[in-house]
């Protein structure tokens, strides 16, 4: 990530900036090995001037880096989460799901735990894009029915959106499927800690990502409707 950068110190730059650089947990998808790597607090404050963010506290670059990285390792927390649960077929994926997002949590951790699946066999990042300027068509929708029902739907915006294309292991041979990240703000914590929320779920690219995302959110309105919840696990 933002391997591309200059380490350079930027022109009347008055802060000395870090130029180590984390590995993330995300493996690449790309025929380089290995994870991939955060950018510096260096790489990040000449990234940010080349998109014009010329005030940005240099002081504040270090943090900034760190929410950064946190959110990402977030993001492909998430991402896996959909992979483990669609990667075998929708029928597999449905299995899960109609016992609730409870019980899937509580099945892909016990499959975690005994997982003996090789590397070459886990999904991947192959590449990602920074779309900040296009909202995605879900936050299209929820922008309109905040203005429609503000009581119950208004919200910010998000206030970035990711692209990211990863490699999944199926049955049948590897596939590229797109994943959509919008980022929210949220109130920050009292500490003033700030408040960052993601929605994440594959792009409707084809009907059988229509089909994963209709699985995801109808399994748990399965769930209740059926009892689950009064029956338990």
């Amino acid at each position: 990530m933002f391997s591309t950068i200059s380490q350079s110190r930027a022109p009347n730059q008055t802060v000395d900036l870090p130029f180590e650089r984390e590995i993330s947990s995300i493996p690449r998808g790309d025929p380089a090995s290995g994870n991939w790597e955060y950018p510096s607090p260096q790489q990040m404050y000449n990234a940010m001037l080349r998109k014009g963010y010329t005030d940005t506290p240099q002081d504040a670059v270090e943090s900034m880096v760190a929410v950064h990285n946190f959110l990402n390792e977030g993001a492909w927390a998430e991402i896996v989460r959909w992979e483990n649960i669609f990667s075998r077929g929708l029928q597999s994926g449905w299995e899960k799901c109609k016992r609730g997002s409870e019980n899937v949590a509580l099945d892909l951790g016990q499959e975690r735990q005994g997982d003996t699946t090789p590397e070459n066999q886990r999904p991947r990042l192959i590449r990602f894009m920074g779309r900040p300027q296009e909202m995605t068509p879900k936050a299209t929708i929820l922008q309109a029915l905040g203005w429609l029902y503000p009581a119950k739907f208004g919200t910010a915006p998000p206030f970035d959106r990711h692209d990211w294309y990863v490699l999944r292991q199926t049955p049948s041979g590897p596939r590229e499927v797109r994943y959509v990240i919008d980022y929210y703000s949220g109130p920050p914590e009292p500490t003033g800690e700030p408040v960052f929320y993601l929605d994440i779920r594959p792009a409707i690219d084809s009907p059988t990502a229509a089909m994963e995302r209709l699985a995801r959110w109808g399994g748990d309105v399965w769930w209740r409707a059926s009892g689950g919840v009064a029956r338990g696990h």
